[in-house]
């Protein structure tokens, strides 16, 4: 399969990927984090989510040092997006240390959760920019 098609049907899964952890993120949101079933949802979701944008990642930029491929892009946005991307991932990695050690809702997990619409709003920004892609047949 060549890379173009292999990256289409990745960039596809993360838009849907996107679009179901926004969903579970406001209803976490909404809820307060209650339910054992919601929270488990978002992390298997949010699980998916991460394995699609590695595999994102390393389609363009294959297993090089991502910290320095990132930090030579012309584009200032995705530098951004990648650096807030990154706070949201380790601010989940202990939210969710945190949850299964007490299963109860943390302050850093308040802090992913803001650092998550922005991701998912820089997302949005991300994908629009590069809907031609999207469209192509």
């Amino acid at each position: 399969m060549k890379k173009i098609t292999k990256l289409k049907i990745c960039d596809w899964n993360l838009l849907i990927l996107t679009i179901a952890i926004l969903i579970s993120g406001v209803q976490l949101e909404a809820t307060h984090s209650n339910g054992l079933t919601s929270v488990w949802i978002h992390i298997i979701v949010g699980l998916l989510f991460i394995g699609m944008a590695v595999y994102h990642i390393l389609l363009h930029f294959g297993f090089c040092n991502w910290f320095v491929k990132f930090h030579n892009l012309k584009s200032q946005f995705t530098r951004i997006l990648w650096w807030i991307s990154l706070l949201t991932l380790i601010t989940g990695i202990i939210a969710l240390i945190h949850w299964l050690a007490t299963f109860n809702h943390a302050p850093i997990g308040g802090v992913h959760g803001k650092l998550g619409f922005l991701m998912i709003f820089l997302l949005t920004g991300h994908i629009i920019k590069r809907i031609k892609f999207f469209m192509r047949k």
